[in-house]
């Protein structure tokens, strides 16, 4: 496995990782036999830190997700966010997630959806909805319908929702999978630019699941790479490319030499 020494986007790294995951397996049962999705996962992430974790299908990369966010258990080993369990963090409200689907409520607005979390959950918004929905670039858009925006409009709505209790860890499952490749593409920066901002104020920890070599590179700090099922670490990667990326960075030498690096570890022969 490749290492490296991580560092954060505004460089306040302590001792304790942030994020621990320790020697943790997951296994679904099934009729036909158990599955393993993970086995044996060991992985520290500090404060701050943007990680894409790229792998195969069916490489157990949302799993990892799923077991880091709280929603489900590991079979073996454990996992903790600030020294407390995923699903006490997760009660927190220092957990925000974001899928492929948006998952907006059609009935309600823009600036609904963004505080819908605070009315379920009777929180207060540690920023102003408004405020965010500027943050994404639809300030204009506030009053608009989920079937009045394009893909992309909704992705920015769904990071906004998740943004309005400032949690400390953002989880991201393919949230660009859905898109077109020019929206995708413009949603990569997009995405630097929020997460920057946040990162200046709360320095914000992202777990970013992908298929895309080109996305893991531009946004990360470091990439995980994960070996077929069952799903362990083959590689961890530091992107040490410097911060704000701009639009040319995909042209840059030590770019499209990550870029070479990453496709060579993930030929199958690599991850055997």
């Amino acid at each position: 496995m490749e290492d490296c020494t991580p560092e954060t986007k505004a460089g306040h790294l302590t001792n304790e990782p942030y994020i621990a995951i320790e020697g943790v397996d997951a296994v679904y049962e099934a009729a036909d036999g158990d599955l393993t999705a993970l086995r044996d996962v060991s992985l520290t992430f500090r404060r701050g830190e943007f990680v894409s974790i790229i792998g195969p299908s069916g490489c157990g990369k949302s799993t990892l997700l799923r077991l880091v966010g709280g929603l489900q258990a590991p079979t073996r080993g454990r996992v903790t966010i600030d020294g407390r369990a995923p699903r006490e963090a997760q009660r927190q409200k220092q957990v925000g997630f974001v899928f492929q689907d948006p998952s907006l409520m059609a009935w309600r607005s823009v600036i609904d959806n963004v505080r819908l979390p605070l009315q379920v959950n009777r929180k207060k918004a540690a920023r102003e909805p408004e405020q965010l929905v500027e943050l994404v670039g639809l300030g204009s858009f506030s009053r608009y319908y989920p079937h009045q925006l394009s893909g992309g409009m909704q992705q920015r709505v769904a990071l906004a929702r998740s943004l309005v209790t400032a949690p400390g860890l953002l989880l991201m499952d393919e949230p660009f999978g859905a898109l077109d490749e020019i929206t995708r593409e413009a949603m990569r920066f997009e995405l630097l630019r929020i997460w920057g901002s946040q990162a200046e104020e709360q320095e914000t920890t992202v777990l970013f699941v992908t298929h895309s070599i080109a996305e893991a590179v531009l946004l990360s700090d470091r990439v995980i790479v994960m070996t077929p099922q069952p799903g362990r670490v083959a590689a961890d990667l530091r992107i040490d490319l410097p911060r704000p990326r701009p639009d040319e960075i995909e042209t840059d030498a030590a770019y499209i030499d990550y870029s070479r690096h990453l496709r060579s570890l993930l030929r199958p022969r690599s991850l055997a």
